[in-house]
């Protein structure tokens, strides 16, 4: 597709939240569970302008990723971590590689913060190409039981130091909104 070789990657800009939320609810098939996710972790602790992103292609927006921040609760002391989430693609451009790009470049970004780590949960045959591994294997403790191992996921920033291993604490925006783990 021709369209990727126009997608630029960049930070969103302020004035585009309403227009990233409106992107990542048709991404997710018009949830509204993402709406409110969204505006729960910008009202709160855990957003810093410097970790959205956004995929731009012709002047539109076609895709997004969010990082916010987290704490681990490691053996010594709390560290501050991010949380990937959520990551969409406008419908008409999925599987053309913009949400590859996103996150490839993205994590190039976050390569040049102080944060150590990147957690998620996702579909665990996707993220293993962009370098994360189930966190339980590497002595990390999801912050849910609902959350599947195999879905549970980190990914080492230069940051990381071998002690750095412990609990995830999801910031209360995820679990004000239930947006935490399985659910029946």
């Amino acid at each position: 597709m021709d369209e990727i070789a126009r997608v630029t990657v960049r930070l969103m800009r302020p004035e585009e939240f309403g227009a990233m939320r409106e992107l990542s609810m048709l991404a997710f098939g018009g949830d509204e569970q993402i709406g409110r996710l969204l505006d729960a972790l910008h009202d709160s602790w855990a957003w810093d302008d410097d970790l959205s992103f956004v995929a731009e292609s012709g002047g539109d927006l076609v895709g997004q990723v969010l990082y916010t921040h987290a704490i681990l609760d490691a053996p010594t002391r709390q560290v501050d971590v991010l949380v990937l989430a959520p990551v969409g693609v406008r419908p008409d451009v999925q599987r053309h590689g913009v949400g590859t790009r996103l996150i490839t470049e993205s994590l190039g970004v976050l390569a040049e913060r102080p944060e150590p780590l990147v957690f998620l949960e996702g579909h665990p045959t996707y993220y293993p190409r962009f370098g994360f591994h189930p966190g339980a294997d590497l002595g990390f403790t999801a912050p849910s039981v609902r959350i599947p191992h195999s879905a549970f996921m980190v990914y080492a920033l230069p940051a990381h130091e071998e002690w750095m291993t412990g609990a995830l604490v999801y910031p209360d925006a995820f679990w004000r909104t239930d947006a935490v783990g399985l659910r029946d």
